[in-house]
């Protein structure tokens, strides 16, 4: 997510943060590099020109001619004006009558019902009671799509009892979840392969007929500036509260999540960031506007760990730690805490100064390692877990066996142990230890 456009800038600014000096020319110099980039990252010509402007205005008076470190504060203020382009945070507010109905539009292709799904699983733990309304007749098997993601995150799924009309079927869930004292439906709409008129028209009847508290519209990250389009032209026909960008762990340049609020005034509440039930992000501007400038996202890394980690998991092993009695077996359960944290390259995103640190720029994040280590594991008796020493040449030959890897692979791995370990007595007898990673 934004890897070039961060690469890019990051290059920019080290060259502004070695000067002691700035003068005019080195500001719009710079400037004009920083709008090459953004233009590169697919971003809304007419939106890259405002916010250049924006920052030159800023850059070029007197709180960083007369700073200290000038470098220094012209990241600030381009930081400050990713997080206006972008911004603000916005989330979405609870009917105060239940029903909360949420209602989402979209064209195919964009991972509308997929999306549906993973924001009615996002609700459910929070608490909510959530069904889940399929309003698609149009699209062969969507409906059979949404009951089998409803199955697999145990959400109700809406029976329209055959009905072909999608006005019908939303009213009759909405009565439906008053009676059942349901406090959020979600209604998956109909979408089409491009915008058309009967698709507005008939978003519009069901908007009027249910009056949602929330249009949300799914827009698909990869498409870039058509994804811009697409939502104001959504806007302009129905109106709309925010938009979902999905596909924002592929290979998407970032244009859409930098122009979108900016052309159509209305914001990203959430992203896309894989194919699992959990893999939807609240969008929070500033966080965003950090990762871009290599700055990290410590707060979406600590809520992650929260959501990985159990308090009851994390003083157990706290207490493993500081009596050094953690083993191989306990390391194993850490790694596949950590994996539901999500991708590696996602988590390493975020840790604020990482991919600066020497070496870590071009560094090839391997997926599989954690995948490796745990067959690795798995493949010894319980006593070799507990205890390490006992692992001789012979049961090395056997471990690289069971788990289809090498005996360097073992070596590393038990080498790395210790080193860990290590690690873990030093902290212990510090007395701070930060858990979960």
């Amino acid at each position: 997510m934004f890897e070039s456009l961060s690469n890019r800038l990051e290059g920019i600014f080290k060259k502004l943060r070695g000067r002691g000096r700035l003068d005019e020319k080195n500001i719009k110099d710079a400037m004009r590099e920083v709008r090459i980039a953004l233009l590169e990252a697919d971003v809304s010509f007419k939106v890259v020109k405002d916010f250049i402007e924006r920052v030159k205005e800023r850059a070029i008076g007197q709180e960083v001619m007369k700073s200290l470190t000038p470098g220094h504060q012209v990241i600030k203020i381009v930081k400050d004006e990713l997080i206006a382009m972008m911004g603000p945070h916005s989330e979405i507010l609870p009917s105060i009558t239940p029903p909360t109905v949420i209602m989402m539009v979209g064209l195919h292709g964009s991972g509308k019902t997929t999306t549906t799904g993973k924001l009615a699983n996002k609700f459910k733990k929070d608490g909510h009671r959530v069904m889940l309304v399929p309003a698609d007749v149009y699209r062969p098997a969507a409906i059979e799509q949404l009951n089998v993601i409803g199955k697999e995150i145990g959400i109700e799924v809406f029976d329209g009892k055959g009905s072909n009309n999608p006005i019908k079927i939303c009213d009759g869930a909405v009565k439906y979840a008053i009676e059942n004292k349901y406090d959020l439906v979600i209604l998956d709409t109909a979408g089409r392969l491009h915008i058309e008129q009967d698709l507005m028209d008939e978003l519009r009847f069901i908007k009027e007929k249910i009056t949602p508290q929330e249009i949300l519209l799914i827009a698909d990250a990869m498409t870039g500036q058509d994804a811009v389009k697409i939502a104001a032209a959504f806007n302009e026909s129905i109106g709309i509260n925010g938009i979902i960008l999905t596909k924002m762990d592929g290979d998407a340049r970032g244009g859409a999540a930098l122009s979108i609020r900016a052309v159509t005034g209305k914001p990203i509440k959430f992203v896309g960031v894989g194919e699992k039930s959990n893999d939807l992000e609240p969008f929070y501007p500033d966080r965003m506007a950090s990762r871009i400038l290599g700055m990290g996202d410590m707060l979406s890394l600590v809520e992650k760990a929260e959501n990985a980690f159990s308090e009851e998991e994390a003083k157990r092993l706290e207490d493993k730690i500081r009596k050094e009695t953690f083993t191989l077996e306990d390391f194993r359960d850490q790694l596949q805490q950590v994996k539901k944290m999500g991708p590696l390259n996602q988590i390493i995103e975020m840790i604020p100064g990482f991919k600066g640190l020497k070496g870590m720029k071009n560094m090839e994040i391997n997926e599989k390692a954690p995948l490796k280590i745990e067959a690795m594991i798995n493949s010894m008796t319980s006593q070799e877990r507990i205890n390490y020493t006992i692992i001789n040449g012979s049961r090395r030959r056997r471990i690289a066996r069971g788990s289809g890897t090498t005996v360097q692979d073992v070596n590393r791995l038990l080498k790395q142990f210790i080193q860990m370990k290590k690690m873990m007595k030093k902290f212990s007898k510090g007395g701070d230890i930060y858990c979960p990673l």
